[in-house]
């Protein structure tokens, strides 16, 4: 398993909780930080009550749903309720969730290869038979840095959205797909325990012109708040606007109530670029898959990640361990054929609203109108969190409906 993320460190609790060998690769020392909004939506607070971390989560910051503010409006809206999903979410720093799902892969029998990297695969007549590690430390020279190789019928790929090993296997990146760029920062505010995660459709460069993304502001429950601002690649100027700059912006137009400024700052925000919408691939090969954010797996209805991190990252357990059984190559197939059948029309749905949100002046006008209906941005979260329930139309056709009547409302040039 290259990568201790969310998606590897999953793959391996269920490769692991099947009886199967997994060694679990991480390239730093938990607990380490990671970018991320550190929202779990319903979809994501599933998958951890499945691997078992339900009273693990329980001491965390739950919230209730969503609050949307935009051109001078404010709604609350709960998540919906779901035959298969819970009707709330967490907020987790990916430094404590990320160790938490990687101690549960350890006692469900994986192990745990930390400070060690994957930096390349090891190919015999042809085929990857493993990869080869770096490890800060080792039993002949400890604390000097070991290269050795590791060898393994099967290699999941977990590296994440930059991933270095995914290259090295063949993968690439369709850049007509949308890709995203966030950036966050912690700050210590008096309401960092409200129920609700906020979200701003409005975000404005220092001109005052609204983008085609949104800012967020997550409450940690620590006395901190998750404070970020995420943009679209469809936006033709994206490459354009600096995101610190754009960070400081919504910084400062945020509510005041937050005190969010610089002296509550608790550090320089980071940031970085998200592949969506399965945009890298192949993510099967012979004997490997591809998983999570190094597969582009992140939703762009959203920019959501960890939950389909979780998803594929099981998928392809359930995928490998067919293989392991004597399935082979065509198990590992399979995965691909999963992901598409769960994920593909809802994922182009998803690609065709962005294309038309990227447009400032569209975007504003969807935004406006849709904050004067509760229906209509209820139903939206539905659709962008990928939650209808199966009594309601199925989730292709409900987004394709609204996507078709946004695009009504677009300027005829």
């Amino acid at each position: 398993m290259v990568g201790g993320g969310p998606s590897g460190a999953a793959c391996a609790y269920w490769l692991a909780e099947a009886g199967h060998d997994v060694l679990l690769l991480e390239k730093k020392r938990y607990p380490r930080e990671k970018t991320c909004g550190d929202g779990l939506t319903p979809r994501s607070v599933k998958q951890l009550h499945d691997l078992g971390l339900a009273e693990d989560l329980a001491g965390h910051h739950r919230f209730s749903g969503l609050r949307s503010i935009a051109f001078g409006r404010t709604l609350e809206l709960e998540w919906p309720s779901h035959p298969d999903f819970p009707d709330f979410g967490y907020v987790v720093t990916r430094k404590d969730l990320d160790h938490l799902v990687a101690q549960r892969a350890v006692k469900a029998g994986a192990a745990l290869w930390e400070e060690t990297e994957a930096t390349a695969p090891v190919i015999t007549d042809g085929v990857l038979s493993g990869v080869v590690v770096k490890r800060k430390a080792g039993p002949v020279s400890p604390g000097a840095p070991v290269t050795e190789e590791v060898s393994a019928r099967y290699v999941v790929v977990a590296d994440g959205a930059n991933s270095r090993f995914g290259r090295a296997m063949g993968t690439s990146r369709n850049k007509a797909y949308p890709m995203g760029m966030a950036i966050r920062g912690y700050y210590e505010s008096p309401r960092h325990d409200e129920p609700w995660i906020e979200s701003h459709l409005d975000i404005r460069d220092r001109r005052g012109n609204v983008l085609p993304g949104y800012g967020w502001i997550f409450p940690v429950g620590d006395g901190r708040v998750n404070v970020g601002v995420g943009l679209l690649s469809t936006f033709n100027q994206w490459k354009d606007v600096n995101t610190s700059h754009l960070m400081d912006a919504f910084a400062h137009h945020a509510p005041a109530s937050w005190e969010i400024n610089e002296e509550t700052s608790c550090g320089a925000p980071t940031g970085g670029r998200l592949p969506m919408a399965f945009s890298v691939g192949p993510r099967v090969g012979p004997n490997h898959v591809v998983i999570g954010d190094a597969g582009a797996g992140i939703n762009p209805f959203n920019g959501e990640g960890i939950a389909y991190a979780y998803e594929t990252g099981r998928m392809a357990a359930e995928a490998v361990g067919a293989a392991l059984a004597g399935g082979g190559g065509a198990a590992l197939a399979e995965y691909e054929r999963r992901l598409q059948d769960e994920y593909g029309l809802y994922y182009r749905v998803a690609r065709a609203f962005v294309h038309i949100i990227g447009r400032p002046q569209l975007m504003r006008a969807l935004v406006s109108t849709g904050m004067r209906s509760r229906s209509l941005m209820e139903w939206m979260l539905r659709i962008m969190a990928n939650l209808l329930r199966p009594d309601e139309l199925g989730p292709a056709e409900a987004a394709y409906k609204a996507v078709a009547a946004m695009a009504r409302l677009a300027p005829s040039r």
